[in-house]
């Protein structure tokens, strides 16, 4: 028994090395096993020689190696590779044992694949794992999901190798049944998406319109990641500015500005349209990306298109403390309209998410870590049935503070020409959010008049539709009343 793993790790790439590193390294027996078996043996004659690290070349070898129940984790890429390795382990597993998927998974995806293992007898995980090559192997944001009976038996492991907060609390818990756990992986890798964008925005503004050098822009990022901004991507973008070419240049002004992606930013926002949830930020920051890589046609249009020289007469300290108030206004937006939709999603797929502890487990080894989580963890302690962050008397407190600010900077860029999607959308829900009347009223009686798709009145209960003959042409029946 004692020669028997705790854990089998099947996939090794970066990810999956690493994490099986940081497996060993807190006293758990792994077995590796990866389909072009040279891996195999080149990780065990590499990283992991001397370590308690087995290799298996087959996963009937891989099976037998383990402790029951038996604990196979799939880091392969997501998609069909996911489903063809399930239908491979399935033969040589018994009831009770646990597949687990650590890749960035579509929430879907799990929630088809756990009720199908389960129909097997056996227990499925999918897991969020954040904190790329550096988090897997020093501690990682973990975010499990799926069979509830599984948790404790995977919970040992997972809490040994995740991050830890100051207090040593594990930045892992379990999350929620099915396809929770990727879910709220999926989310933060869009708020993740929205605050790249606005960091960028940033660095857009120093650069083009404030004429800031790459030192200059590397001491204020350093500057701001001392203060309320402290997090894990202000400070790599310090360090990004201050990084200097063989030629000892800056290294950044010699990156193409094509952006690409892996299609978790996009996954979240074609949720939030289908649940009906404004995220309009991290949908603006999908689309920034999408028009980064237009660079050939925008090469063309920058030769056609016109619009202001960017110019900047007033005091650059003033206008760097105005961005510093609406990069972090807009921060709050983002995490406001991620945390909506995870609300939503609990309702529609009945799960049961404790919204402080996800924020307690993206405190530490994922890409959106930073003080700011502390807070919404408070918020969400003071009040679990919080409804949205900008109620939160703290954020409400911050955003009035930075509104000033924050507008000066929406207007500043628009004035001068410089895009800033992301910026000006959180100012634009801000403002609709705290809007008591918006103009659908008028949008209704558009849908009325060319579809008689009806309206409520103000002047009527809730729930009580009328239409309109608005041309006399038109008769008194109705569209049926839905919403998608």
């Amino acid at each position: 028994m004692n020669n028997l793993s705790d854990i089998g790790l099947i996939g090794l790439a970066v990810m999956g090395e690493n994490l099986v590193l940081n497996m060993e390294s807190k006293g758990f027996r792994v077995t590796v096993y990866n389909r072009t078996v040279q891996k195999v043996d080149d990780f065990i004659n590499g990283r992991a020689k001397g370590k308690n690290i087995v290799g298996a070349h087959s996963i009937p070898e891989l099976v037998a190696s383990l402790k029951k129940p038996r604990k196979v984790m799939i880091m392969v890429k997501a998609g069909s590779a996911v489903d063809d390795m399930i239908e491979q382990l399935l033969p040589h597993l018994e009831k009770g044992d646990i597949i687990i998927d650590g890749g960035n998974t579509h929430f879907p995806d799990t929630n088809r694949r756990t009720a199908y293992v389960e129909s097997k007898g056996l227990l499925y995980i999918g897991t969020g794992v954040s904190g790329g090559e550096e988090g897997a192997l020093l501690g990682p944001s973990i975010m499990p999901g799926g069979s509830k009976a599984a948790w404790p038996e995977v919970k040992p492991i997972f809490q040994a190798i995740a991050a830890k907060v100051d207090d040593g609390t594990p930045c892992c818990d379990w999350v929620g049944e099915n396809g929770a756990g990727h879910f709220v992986k999926m989310v933060h890798n869009g708020i993740e998406y929205g605050d790249m964008q606005l960091i960028c925005e940033s660095y857009h503004l120093m650069r083009s319109l404030l004429g800031m050098t790459p030192d200059e822009m590397h001491l204020v990022f350093k500057e701001w990641n001392e203060g309320e901004l402290n997090s894990y991507l202000i400070e790599i973008t310090r360090d990004i500015l201050a990084y200097k070419d063989t030629d000892g240049q800056p290294l950044i002004d010699k990156i193409l500005d094509t952006a690409g992606q892996k299609g978790t930013g996009k996954w979240t926002g074609i949720t939030a349209l289908e649940l009906g949830i404004p995220l309009t930020l991290i949908v603006e920051a999908v689309f920034s990306r999408c028009l980064s890589a237009m660079k050939d046609e925008r090469v063309i249009a920058s030769r056609i298109l016109k619009g202001p020289e960017a110019s900047f007469k007033g005091s650059r300290e003033e206008f760097l403390n105005n961005l510093r108030e609406a990069l972090y206004a807009s921060k709050i937006v983002s995490y406001a309209q991620g945390y909506s939709l995870m609300r939503a999603a609990a309702q529609e797929y009945k799960w049961d998410l404790n919204y402080g502890g996800i924020a307690l487990m993206w405190r530490g080894g994922c890409i959106i870590r930073s003080v700011f989580l502390g807070k919404i963890k408070e918020a969400f302690d003071k009040n679990p049935g919080l409804t949205n962050l900008l109620l939160d008397p703290f954020f409400r407190e911050k955003v009035e503070k930075a509104q000033n600010g924050w507008r000066n900077v929406v207007a500043t860029a628009a004035l001068n020409g410089i895009p800033v999607p992301a910026l000006s959308s959180a100012l634009s829900y801000y403002d609709g959010y705290r809007s008591e009347k918006l103009p659908a009223n008028l949008l209704q009686a558009q849908r009325d008049y060319f579809g008689a798709h009806t309206y409520e009145r103000v002047d009527r209960p809730r729930g009580e539709f009328f239409h309109t003959n608005w041309t006399g042409r038109g008769g008194t029946t109705s569209s049926t009343t839905y919403n998608v």
